[in-house]
């Protein structure tokens, strides 16, 4: 057990050094400006994925704008019980997410997907949407890439597979991007982070 135990935590490791900090910080700046420009930004996945996004959208609406002076207009798409079940019901599952956009995005505003597989129907045909009506669109996904990280314009790859594995480097990520404003309040400002520095 005590082995199984160590080769999981040195692969997760090695899933969480595949984070590139480069991307992290394009995706940082991406998000100073949505907040500048008082843009929304519409989070959403499935399952462990799901999670994850609403737990995003708690620590940057609340934690990271609590810093601030002014707010993250951030929405997890995940977390409308009745809107999930009524587009889910009477067009198709894979609506659930874009169909929400149609009400709420405008062109400017921000779309995340977050998936391990990167093929989840419902993320890529929000991303495919949010790209088509003129949102900034970013896929989080694992090694397989999919079809997430073929239509979004900014992605992250997890160097990993794995469940388990991908969905805590991925809430990694969200992390950086959440405690970057929390514990670097100035990043916030027009002149924004040194992203290369």
């Amino acid at each position: 057990m005590k082995q199984w135990i160590g080769n999981y935590l040195e692969a997760q490791k090695a899933a969480l050094d595949s984070i590139p900090p480069g991307a992290v910080a394009e995706l940082i700046e991406t998000l100073r400006r949505a907040l500048e420009q008082d843009r929304q930004i519409f989070v959403f996945g499935n399952g462990g994925s799901a999670a994850n996004a609403s737990h995003f959208a708690t620590d940057l609406g609340k934690g990271a704008s609590d810093k601030l002076g002014r707010r993250f207009r951030v929405l997890s798409l995940n977390d409308n019980v009745s809107w999930l079940t009524a587009l889910a019901n009477d067009y198709a599952y894979e609506e659930v997410f874009a169909g929400q956009m149609q009400n709420y995005a405008r062109r400017g505003d921000v779309a995340l997907g977050l998936s391990v597989s990167g093929n989840s129907p419902n993320c890529v045909k929000a991303l495919a949407w949010a790209k088509q009506n003129g949102l900034r669109t970013i896929a989080l996904v694992g090694a397989k890439r999919g079809r997430m990280a073929e239509v979004a314009e900014q992605v992250i790859v997890i160097n990993d597979t794995h469940y388990g594995r991908v969905e805590d480097a991925q809430m990694g990520v969200c992390h950086l991007l959440c405690y970057a404003f929390m514990e670097h309040p100035e990043w916030a400002s027009p002149r924004g982070p040194a992203v290369g520095a």
